[in-house]
């Protein structure tokens, strides 16, 4: 090889390299850099408690922005310790590699609007990227956390500081990809059960997102008619529409505004069954 040659290759890879750093960088430039702990915990009973459960779309990829770390003075979530602190995007821990922005935070800020000024918002993240139905059913191990197990400890240790009112999921792409996906709706109901039955309380709202109609996978849309049949059948489950939605360029996840009208919807779609 040639010394210009040489010269090119080593280039081309400094190329490469400083795109990926670009782009890591990209992602992570508005990552708060500092936890702000709740000294000032409220009373259980003014705690409301939702726990934020799926695959990737509700552990969220979108861009965080500077607006998404602001926090508000009713809205907490959970570090990595356990430690409750005000919620700032990501809330996602699990995939550090991959966190981006969630429909969390908006669904806590929409939720305050709706509700009395005593009462306070918990968000609890369990959601971790490419996890199928049957891998929370069966409490596999994926990317490193027990999945159902982990759900699990993450409710109770939110019911020791207030009540869990509801679960937003979102969940469905992974199992669009299997032969499992005409089963989507009995596992969906069986989940649902085993969640409620953590919790102690079947009535438990569950409102779930539609997966994204930019998809060019027709499973897709037979996930989200399992998910329609499903909200059928129980009183205390909704659904948000995600149909007018865009993704982030990767036709799979929703980007930073779809994340945040989903949020907006997690939090009107929960009033309305409270009603």
């Amino acid at each position: 090889m040639t010394s210009k040659k040489i010269l090119l290759s080593v280039l081309l890879f400094s190329i490469i390299f400083w795109c990926k750093g670009q782009n890591k960088d990209k992602r992570t430039q508005f990552f708060p850099k500092t936890e702000v702990s709740v000294e000032n915990i409220p009373n259980k009973e003014n705690l409301w408690v939702f726990i934020l459960a799926g695959q990737s779309n509700m552990a969220g990829r979108g861009l965080v922005e500077p607006q998404d770390t602001v926090p508000d003075k009713r809205v907490y979530t959970i570090n990595k310790q356990g430690k409750m602190i005000f919620a700032k995007e990501p809330l996602h821990f699990y995939e550090p590699s991959m966190a981006g922005l969630d429909s969390g935070l908006a669904f806590g800020k929409a939720l305050t609007q709706h509700i009395p000024d005593s009462i306070s918002v918990l968000l609890i993240p369990t959601a971790v990227g490419g996890s199928s139905i049957s891998q929370w059913l069966n409490d596999s191990i994926h990317r490193e956390v027990k999945l159902f197990s982990n759900f699990k400890r993450m409710t109770e240790l939110g019911m020791q500081y207030g009540t869990v009112k509801g679960i937003l999921w979102h969940q469905g792409e992974s199992d669009a990809k299997t032969k499992e996906a005409p089963l989507y709706q009995i596992k969906l109901s069986e989940l649902f059960y085993q969640f409620r039955k953590i919790i102690g309380n079947q009535e438990t709202t569950v409102v779930i997102g539609q997966l994204g109609s930019y998809a060019t996978n027709a499973l897709w849309s037979k996930i989200n008619d399992h998910i329609k049949y499903y909200v059928s059948t129980d009183p205390n489950a909704g659904i948000i529409s995600t149909s007018d939605l865009k993704h982030k360029g990767d036709k799979v996840h929703f980007n930073s505004e779809a994340q945040r009208l989903m949020g907006e919807r997690y939090a009107n779609e929960f009033m309305k069954l409270q009603h």
